[in-house]
């Protein structure tokens, strides 16, 4: 399978699976327990059709939001995901310069194999940065002044994560971070030479926004679940996200809210965004699927905080939907993992086109011309 076959989110999925070790594409894959949230994430949107209205005058068509106080050319957010140069050797370079073409928000996680400092080099573009809550407070505190310094556009605090979600696939693979080469796994690591090649010798696998307190990353090898349990703060609360919040001084988001209750708070503390998230399914499974979360946070707080419909995105119309359900913006990290593992930046770009078009192709043939004509009316729930 080529690059060029790939029409599709699912299509970058099978071409990430058969170019990467099974250890490595299970983690971009899977999620917690029996992946029950992750399916309901994508299939919920298919329990919603689009009524489209017709004879609307369509030539025009204006995909451009403003998130955050930043404009994005598509109503689409590439969400922060971790441990990208694992996935491919271009890692969070491929991705923020992909982001910037496309004129897209995109984000960096705590966990990111990329400093901030560079990336703010690398691009001009809407950037976030995804904090981790940790136990280190001197940590917390380090990273939130190397973004002031980097001038990144938003802090992003994932409030979903206190512990680590039971990752089935990674606990049978024995996935770690960095990818350790045990007997169990060297087989599958053997016969992806290419990803093994890349991975050995080109620039030594770190994690700079944890290297200078963490041993993470310069050479332990970690799961991931140990990582969220050992090392985040399980006491994070509402004062503490405040805290945050004024200490970053900046644009604020909170991402993994998916109760009413949460999203009012979120409105109370002074949050700019919320993401209604579940963590792509990682974390708690049988938890709510995002998109059927979004009308009744939107019906509590709509207009007076941005809501970003995050988790299970994988079509153009999926992003219509979420706006049509009063969504200021849909955002997805697997819709760009795949890709990047499967051919890098120029894979990220083929996908991005993808979405692009489907977008547009999608608000023409529901008689729209910018996100904000979206609305329920156009939704009918089955």
């Amino acid at each position: 399978m080529k690059l060029t076959h790939c029409h599709n989110i699912d299509d970058f999925r099978r071409l990430a699976k058969a170019r990467l070790p099974w250890p490595v594409f299970d983690y971009i894959d899977g999620a917690g327990d029996d992946e029950i949230t992750k399916a309901r994430n994508t299939a919920a949107f298919d329990d919603v059709d689009l009524i489209p209205n017709v004879l609307a005058g369509v030539a025009d068509v204006d995909t451009s939001v403003t998130i955050m106080g930043r404009k994005s050319a598509l109503p689409l957010v590439l969400s922060p995901t971790a441990l990208q140069r694992v996935f491919h050797w271009q890692g969070e370079r491929a991705v923020a310069r992909a982001a910037e073409k496309f004129g897209l928000w995109f984000g960096i996680s705590s966990l990111a194999t990329v400093s901030v400092e560079e990336i703010a080099a690398l691009t001009s573009g809407p950037k976030m940065f995804q904090l981790y809550v940790h136990k280190d407070q001197g940590l917390n505190a380090e990273m939130i002044q190397r973004c002031k310094d980097a001038q990144f556009d938003a802090i992003t605090l994932t409030v979903d994560s206190i512990v680590g979600g039971k990752r089935e696939r990674c606990l049978r693979s024995g996935f770690s971070t960095p990818p350790s080469f045990t007997l169990a796994s060297l087989l599958s690591y053997a016969v992806k030479p290419r990803w093994a090649l890349d991975f050995l010798l080109r620039e030594k696998f770190a994690m700079p926004m944890l290297d200078t307190r963490i041993k993470l990353g310069s050479g332990k090898a970690m799961p991931i679940s140990s990582y969220f349990t050992e090392m985040l703060d399980q006491n994070l609360d509402w004062r503490m996200a405040s805290k945050i919040r004024d200490e970053w001084g900046g644009k604020f988001c909170l991402k993994g809210v998916v109760s009413v209750a949460d999203a009012k708070r979120a409105v109370e503390i002074g949050a700019d965004a919320i993401m209604i998230s579940n963590h792509g399914g990682r974390q708690l499974d049988g938890s709510v699927a995002s998109f059927d979360a979004l009308p009744a946070i939107v019906d509590a707080v709509g207009g007076q905080i941005e809501i970003i419909c995050d988790s299970g995105v994988r079509r153009g119309t999926h992003v219509l939907k979420a706006l049509a359900s009063g969504a200021n913006a849909a955002s997805g990290g697997r819709l760009y993992l795949y890709a990047l593992a499967a051919a890098g930046q120029p894979g990220v770009e083929r996908a991005l086109t993808i979405l692009k078009e489907e977008i547009v192709r999608g608000m023409k043939l529901s008689g729209v011309t910018s996100p904000g004509q979206l609305n329920r009316e156009m939704l009918l729930r089955r």
